[in-house]
């Protein structure tokens, strides 16, 4: 028969993980204030949360959580009590490396909804965000208007952007945005029917020089879903990194700290 377990040797067992786990978070923070002076912010992103244990589930919730029978929920906000907002960066034009490191070096977890007639000509510059743990999600194929579209014509731009992202990147995406945020039922249908399972939107909108907020008062609330875009300085008043910075002082001033959009949908 095994010997019973001693009591002693699993108390001491959970204090050295207690104690490792502690000493990785304190080496993390430590390497996020480096990262941050250099990257030129005087505090450091706060750190996310645990992811949770089971992702929130999405009932329908005004304008900020829309569901109907059989198709994939749309979100503005996800329902959650963590102070955390999600940063998600849209198209695809601009192809920074500089970005990359910014957020490999602050630990920045980002979601890219890519646009294929945008991307195809480096995907090899995505497939990077991928090794570094940025999730790389349907943006369609070309940027269409998904309203002017029948079913068939939905499917072509959805279904189409998830075979090539799977073949591109390796992995299926099970998040889409529709561009413009503009979608119809044929919309839905169409991306249930290759595998989306939740259509995120927005309710911030950052750029270099200002964040712009969906609602008066002006505040992230937990759960909201910022949106970017991989754009560069001849259509910015700035580049991707002095965007991303202002997201960082923005999000961590007001005590958010930026989370992971695929662990909570």
């Amino acid at each position: 028969m095994p010997a019973p377990p001693d009591p002693a040797a699993q108390a001491k067992a959970a204090r050295e993980a207690q104690q490792a786990a502690a000493e990785r978070a304190e080496a993390l923070r430590a390497a996020r204030a480096t990262a941050a002076r250099a990257w030129g912010l005087t505090t450091p992103p706060l750190l996310a949360p645990p992811p949770p244990a089971t992702k929130p589930v999405l009932a329908a919730n005004g304008q900020h959580v829309i569901v109907r029978p059989d198709l994939p929920p749309v979100v503005r906000r996800v329902p959650t009590a963590d102070k955390v907002v999600f940063l998600t960066v849209d198209d695809g034009m601009e192809k920074d490396p500089e970005f990359n490191r910014m957020v490999r070096e602050l630990g920045i977890p980002v979601s890219a909804f890519v646009t294929d007639y945008l991307a195809r000509s480096n995907y090899g510059y995505f497939r990077e965000l991928r090794d570094q743990g940025v999730a790389v999600q349907n943006h369609t194929l070309n940027h269409r208007d998904l309203r002017k579209l029948d079913y068939e014509g939905n499917r072509r731009e959805v279904c189409g952007q998830q075979e090539n992202l799977e073949r591109e990147i390796g992995v299926r995406p099970n998040l889409f945005r529709p561009p413009f945020g503009e979608y119809t039922e044929a919309t839905l249908r169409a991306a249930a029917s290759c595998g989306v399972t939740a259509v995120p939107l927005w309710n911030q909108e950052a750029f270099p020089d200002r964040m712009e907020y969906r609602y008066g008062d002006h505040k992230f609330h937990p759960g909201d879903i910022i949106l970017t875009h991989f754009r560069g300085p001849e259509t910015w008043k700035g580049d991707m990194n002095a965007m991303l910075r202002l997201v960082v002082r923005e999000v961590t001033a007001q005590g958010f700290a930026i989370a992971r959009l695929e662990d909570y949908l």
